[in-house]
């Protein structure tokens, strides 16, 4: 199986495409290095193309003799989306389309594609599941549920095995340059600076480790699915929570906390149903919250004192 990683420098990249490579796939990964670099795949010996999805020339490159593509490059930042709404309809519509357009024109029809949830679902009563009608509140995840709808289409048309993974707040190593809750907490953890709180800490999210989020990723490639699959942990975890786990984690580290205003385009609580992709892929995130942050920090503070 020969695999393009689109976005691959990435955190979720940076650790899927080594497993990749260790199951013994030919991996080529494309990234423009904006947010991530190729150094964070840890002297990945694989084919590496820099460029960008939006890039005819790059995407020429990277799709040649591939099999499969897994799509992971996109703007993924939901209160950016707000403040230009314009760029990250170009790099995840636009762009998405590019991608798969050029695969069809290869004859490439193997796809999964990174989507996200709670983004895409808006404010309904959880546990979100791929039964519920989109109701997105943000450009972010308008974006991607239009990139979900091409996804459709192309296998509906063109015989496309397109798989939409809806991954809920992933969280683990390699994840430094991430703006997410748990890395933005680490990071400011591991500088000496309080945590930054937008509400009253009691809005409630999924947190899954990045580890069994590859799993779900890796089975998707193999199973040849089409349609969409919510990968999370399953378990609800507010923000307050997650604090008081992590402060279990960091001791003897202090942990102070600064409460601002909440923001506009946030949702308030959301979790996901994961019993679909159990069936369908056979996705165990069996990471307890406790390990994933114990584990998580470790690689934090080996990087802050390395």
């Amino acid at each position: 199986m020969r695999v393009l990683v689109t976005g691959g420098c990435g955190f979720i990249g940076a650790n899927l495409v080594p497993r990749l490579a260790a199951a013994g796939w030919q991996v080529r990964v494309l990234d423009n290095e904006i947010l991530g670099h190729r150094d964070h795949l840890d002297g990945f010996a694989g084919e590496f193309v820099h460029g960008d999805i939006r890039d005819p020339a790059a995407l020429d490159l990277a799709l040649d003799g591939v099999d499969a593509v897994v799509h992971l490059a996109a703007d993924t930042r939901v209160i950016e989306s707000i403040a230009d709404p314009v760029f990250n309809f170009d790099v995840n519509v636009v762009g998405s389309f590019r991608l798969i357009e050029a695969m069809r024109a290869r004859g490439i029809r193997r796809l999964v594609n990174a989507s996200t949830g709670g983004a895409i679902i808006g404010d309904a009563t959880p546990p979100v599941h791929e039964g519920m009608v989109p109701n997105p509140i943000a450009p972010y995840g308008a974006t991607k549920l239009a990139v979900e709808g091409l996804c459709s289409a192309w296998s509906g048309s063109y015989g496309f095995s397109a798989l939409s993974l809806r991954f809920a707040n992933v969280y683990g190593p390699r994840s430094y340059h991430k703006g997410s809750v748990v890395a933005a907490f680490f990071r400011r953890i591991a500088e000496g600076q309080p945590l930054i709180v937008h509400g009253d800490g009691e809005q409630v999210r999924d947190f899954v480790f990045v580890d069994d989020l590859c799993d779900g990723i890796m089975s998707g490639i193999a199973h040849e699915q089409s349609g969409v699959l919510q990968l999370g942990s399953g378990v609800p975890v507010s923000v307050n929570a997650l604090i008081d786990a992590m402060r279990q984690v960091v001791a003897p580290e202090r942990i102070d906390v600064e409460y601002r205003p909440a923001r506009t385009g946030e949702i308030e609580r959301t979790w996901c149903d994961v019993s679909r992709a159990r069936a369908v892929l056979g996705y165990a995130p069996d990471t307890s919250l406790a390990d994933g942050l114990a584990r998580t920090w470790a690689w934090f503070r080996a990087r802050r004192d390395g």
